[in-house]
């Protein structure tokens, strides 16, 4: 029986593929590196526009072979704020999410909620709009409106010694088609911003 690769190693082999690409090692030459626009195309680089199809035709390969051997996209994360600490899944950005990955999302999201209150009890909270170029003052029942009506949560922060902000991700359908698609019936996902207040 032929070894079936981990996770972890698909996430090394993507990354590895990634940097190949991104140094010219690998070309998808069949790629049409004009999208027929003059005004638009005289400013591409055809090389990188094979480099990037080459790319995203062995990650949709990877994508078939998680399917076919049953490969999980889930890996755990951990976030500590004000003390507390919460260790969660989160599908890798370069990997899709199986059926199974999809319901552990799930079962983690009420706790990742919690977490979530938790952390932003005293911080300003804003909704991305108009695709992250706009930010909408809202409030806590807001964001538990929006938890209605998703699927599964994802969490990060940046902080400083002056700064310190949460961004909680709250999404439907596959995680890596959602960080792209706002309001598809399919995947997509809105963006809560906690930040301190003032």
């Amino acid at each position: 029986m032929a070894k079936v690769y981990t996770t972890e190693e698909l996430i090394e082999i993507l990354a590895s593929e990634h940097q190949a690409c991104l140094r010219g090692q690998r070309l998808n030459l069949s790629a049409t590196p004009y999208i027929g626009n003059t005004a638009v195309d005289r400013w591409l680089n055809p090389e990188a526009m094979q480099r990037f199809s080459a790319y995203q035709d062995f990650k949709s390969a990877v994508h078939r072979y998680q399917q076919e051997h049953d490969v999980s996209g889930v890996v755990w994360r951990t976030l500590t704020l004000h003390g507390d600490t919460l260790d969660y899944p989160q599908v890798h950005d370069r990997l899709i999410a199986l059926d199974r990955d999809l319901r552990t999302l799930h079962r983690a999201k009420p706790e990742m909620m919690a977490f979530w209150e938790r952390a932003t009890a005293s911080m300003d909270l804003y909704l991305s709009v108009n695709q992250g170029k706009e930010y909408q003052r809202i409030s806590s029942d807001d964001v538990r409106l929006i938890d209605r009506r998703t699927e599964w949560a994802n969490l990060w922060k940046w902080e400083n010694d002056t700064f310190l902000e949460v961004v909680l991700q709250l999404g439907w359908g596959q995680p890596h088609e959602a960080a792209y698609r706002r309001g598809s019936l399919v995947s997509g996902s809105e963006y809560v911003h906690g930040v301190r207040s003032g």
